[in-house]
């Protein structure tokens, strides 16, 4: 008897895995098996060596063939198997009707944690005990598919690489995860695959094993040959020998690193999730993890800023002094040692990855608010969970698909926990969520943020005009008692107005790597924003207009972090010198 993978080795629970899903022929031939099975195991060595801080979780649906066999190599590597059954498990048991091949179904399934699809919407629901045939069944098995594809951070296909028509066959679930061509006209319609029509994600990876299959002409689609290996992402088609594609390789990385920042920093993060998260919300509780370490490498950042900017300031005075004050020739060593400071400051914020990690996390935690605030007011396009990560920083690089990966396996995770996709009252999400001015939530956060931000700026401005102000009154000094002061004193005076001129400077320097500006009117625009939301969803007339006015809102608030994205990347803390 199979005995149920852990999480992870160790057998705590994972908060960070690398989901591997599966689709398959069922008809492999007999004489590639071993073949196949040796190629599946030798890829997920690979995995687990190249990133171990990822655990393994595989993502089968149990059907005969390259499934079974994906799955049981699975547990062997010590890796967690979910099993997304296209119907009840007892109406699926009918496409095992042998007794072996019923046996090694239910030995998998009690070592595996089960979701039952749910029917895709507008289908009706038939018996539990009544098992669907034809067109019915196909297209559950097209639904598992689409789950499998749109909850995996890297699909591997046994496939013979040819295409086909077969609703839900392997082909299908291919082209799908490469292209995002839907399904079948009863999908588009439904909105199956509706995420899609928001454009492919570009981290889609595929590791292909060809296979032949037991049927006529069942060779692979020449010039393929059986137990090639490949990678494939969109037009790119790579030897499966060769190292994974380096953009990926990065995605991957990047999440091992979140995932080595959430056991670093476990102790003060558990806290703040036990605090803030019923331990039943997954959503959430990822929420405030990615929130914790965004705030905390924000910190970081702040200080590393604040160090810089200080030290230039203090380098540009030194300076200043040394050139001008000849009893004092030993500022140069002072600014050669405040030089090796900065210098000390910036390696270490690169190598650590401060800045990165600050953005990405905090864009971590921004799609993750939409996302759980979206299920929790009821929002399905599935009837899984909702595809934030969709339609999430789509235009960013790819290594940034990480974000969008680790937001597919939350949302795994909450099918698992059976979280009904209606858990909460709509009340409480527009309170939490749009809340009111003064009153908490992102209403009242804007507002504070932005007057925050403008009172920084109005003190920006107000050092520049005293600096500007010092400097003209020492300029009309100097020029009425140019006769009457001594080299001494005119010298100090150019020091002094230097040194005011330095730190205006250096003060409007911190202000625009900090963006002030573009961040006062973003936090304008968005309480605004926020503010039309709450009044239309004041004047709604029932739960659905409320939750079509909660989806735009969550689309326009996930924009708007793209833009505040991209302005910080172009604003890297290593480029801050002094």
């Amino acid at each position: 008897m199979l005995t149920p993978a852990p999480r992870t080795r160790d057998g705590r629970s994972a908060v960070v895995p690398l989901v591997i899903g599966v689709t398959s022929h069922r008809n492999i031939s007999a004489t590639e098996l071993a073949g196949i099975r040796q190629h599946v195991a030798a890829l997920f060595g690979r995995l687990q060596a190249e990133f171990p801080g990822l655990p393994l979780t595989v993502l089968s649906a149990l059907a005969e063939g390259g499934d079974q066999l994906v799955a049981e190599e699975a547990l062997a590597a010590g890796a967690r198997l979910i099993a997304p059954l296209p119907m009840a498990r007892a109406q699926y048991a009918a496409d095992f009707p042998d007794t072996p091949a019923r046996a090694r179904f239910d030995a998998l399934c009690d070592a595996a944690e089960i979701i039952e699809l749910p029917l895709a919407e507008g289908r009706a629901r038939t018996a539990r005990f009544d098992a669907p045939s034809g067109h019915e069944r196909n297209l559950r098995y097209a639904q598992a598919g689409v789950f499998i594809s749109q909850h995996c951070h890297l699909l591997l296909a046994i496939w013979d690489g040819k295409t086909s028509d077969r609703l839900g066959g392997t082909a299908q679930v291919v082209n799908f995860h490469l292209t995002g061509v839907r399904l079948a006209p009863e999908e588009r319609r439904r909105g199956l695959s509706h995420a899609t029509l928001l454009g492919v994600d570009s981290e889609r990876l595929v590791y292909h094993i060809v296979s032949s299959r037991v049927q006529d002409d069942g060779a692979p689609q020449p010039p393929l040959r059986p137990l090639q290996t490949y990678w494939r992402s969109g037009e790119e088609v790579r030897a499966g020998e060769q190292p994974m594609p380096a953009q990926f390789h990065e995605m991957f990385e990047h999440a091992a690193d979140f995932a080595a920042d959430c056991v670093n920093y476990a102790k003060p993060i558990e806290a703040c999730v036990a605090k803030n998260a019923p331990a039943a919300d997954v959503l959430g509780r990822l929420f405030h993890i990615a929130d914790w370490l965004a705030i905390h490498f924000q910190k970081r950042v702040l200080l590393a800023m604040r160090t810089l900017y200080t030290v230039a300031a203090l380098m540009g005075i030194a300076f200043t002094v040394y050139d001008n004050l000849p009893a004092h020739d030993y500022m140069i060593f002072v600014f050669l040692l405040l030089f090796v400071v900065a210098g000390v400051v910036v390696v270490t914020a690169k190598r650590r990855g401060w800045h990165r990690k600050y953005l990405d996390y905090r864009a971590l935690a921004e799609g993750l608010r939409v996302q759980s605030f979206w299920r929790r007011a009821g929002l399905s396009i599935t009837g899984d969970a909702e595809f934030a990560r969709d339609n999430f920083m789509q235009k960013q690089d790819v290594e940034l698909g990480w974000i969008r990966n680790l937001m597919r396996s939350a949302a795994l995770e909450s099918s698992l926990a059976g979280t009904p996709v209606v858990a909460d009252d709509l009340s409480n999400v527009v309170r939490e969520w749009v809340g009111d001015a003064g009153q908490g939530g992102q209403l009242d956060y804007y507002r504070r943020k932005g007057m925050l931000r403008a009172s920084t700026h109005r003190r920006t401005e107000a050092i520049g005009a005293a600096a500007l102000c010092v400097g003209i009154g020492i300029s009309v000094v100097l020029a009425l008692m140019a006769t009457r002061l001594s080299t001494d004193v005119k010298n100090w005076l150019v020091v002094i107005m230097a040194a005011f001129s330095i730190v205006a400077a250096v003060r409007e320097a911190y202000a625009y790597r900090k963006a002030d500006k573009e961040l006062i009117k973003q936090y304008r625009f968005m309480q605004k924003l926020f503010g039309d939301a709450r009044a239309a969803l004041d004047r709604a007339a029932d739960a659905d207009e409320r939750r079509d006015i909660l989806r735009l809102l969550g689309e326009a608030a996930l924009a708007e972090h793209v833009e505040w994205a991209l302005m910080h990347r172009a604003r890297p803390l290593e480029h801050a010198r002094p």
